[in-house]
């Protein structure tokens, strides 16, 4: 496929959204940039952070911006995989049973607080997130496109938390962290109260269609060998890391390629740089390190920061 620039009316569309998205979640343009790239990328996103933040403001601005049907599921302790996607009834007319979608079945669900439900039921997610699709009772039901999981989550070290299992946590293609808002946001937000109930004055800046012809725009920006050179270079060196136990794998260098595309479309260029991929590499990579030893808060962040030093910039 041949290498784009976005179209006039694509630029247009994609500088609506982050400035819809700006006018909902204050103070924070990077992440706003790194969540949409991810969707562009038909990437799932996790969003990690204390409570209070925004984090389930920034998903529900995600989904009406764009235009996407969407649900939302409250993780808890008691839920069960049935409760996301679906359960098959009875039905005494026809003498069988009747297949009734869960939530799961969207274009875009909300997964609120996901490590506060058990390892059994975030595996409910895995399928859907990877194959983008549901199998029960023996048949397989697509789900919708675009399709997309944007799940919050706290901090492990909060009650009644459980760690996301490594399977699960490589089906995301980025985590992002919100942090606390800068003085002028913060006085912004307590003069103006709560920034969800701007949505409903908000036109949505894109339609379902229209976010699927972006998407297909992405994959077409160019990646020249010098930049699979590099990402391959970045990964070596995860592999080398002594404080690490794994590397990162092959789906994490597909992911990192995807999400530096998305990058490059957003500045509106027809191939990728060195410095799309140095721009993502955090936010794709930071939670697929699995380190010998616990770190705090954010040091996985640190380690993808190393890596990025250590590996020599394409000329």
């Amino acid at each position: 496929m041949n290498a784009q620039a976005p179209t006039e009316v694509h630029a247009a569309a994609v500088n609506r959204v982050l400035e819809t998205l700006g006018m909902v979640i204050l103070g924070k343009p990077e992440q706003i940039r790194l969540c949409f790239a991810c969707l562009l990328a038909r990437g799932h996103l996790l969003i990690e952070d204390v409570p209070g933040v925004g984090k389930t403001t920034l998903a529900h601005a995600l989904a009406h911006v764009l235009g996407l049907n969407w649900q939302r599921v409250q993780f808890t302790s008691d839920l069960l995989p049935a409760d996301i996607v679906g359960v098959s009834v009875f039905d005494r007319a026809s003498q069988r049973f009747d297949f009734r979608q869960g939530p799961i079945f969207t274009q875009l669900l909300l997964a609120d607080e996901v490590n506060r439900a058990s390892p059994r039921t975030q595996s409910a997610l895995l399928e859907a997130m990877e194959e983008r699709q549901v199998s029960a009772d023996g048949t397989t039901y697509p789900l919708p496109e675009p399709f997309f999981v944007v799940a919050t989550q706290n901090p492990h070290e909060q009650l009644g938390t459980y760690a996301l299992p490594e399977s699960q946590l490589d089906r995301f293609l980025m985590r992002v962290t919100l942090g606390y808002p800068d003085a002028s946001s913060e006085r912004e937000l307590l003069r103006g109260g709560e920034r969800r109930e701007l949505l409903p004055t908000i036109a949505p800046a894109l339609a379902a269609h229209s976010v699927i012809d972006l998407q297909h725009a992405v994959r077409a920006v160019h990646v020249a060998d010098a930049l699979l050179d590099y990402t391959q270079a970045l990964i070596a060196r995860s592999r080398e890391r002594a404080d690490l136990k794994l590397g990162l794998s092959p789906r994490a260098g597909q992911g990192l390629i995807r999400a530096a595309q998305a990058w490059a479309y957003l500045d509106a260029r027809s191939a990728v740089l060195p410095e799309d991929v140095q721009a993502v590499l955090p936010a794709v990579v930071a939670h697929r390190l699995e380190l010998r030893e616990p770190l705090g808060p954010g040091e996985h962040f640190d380690i993808a920061a190393e890596i990025l030093r250590a590996v020599p910039v394409p000329l």
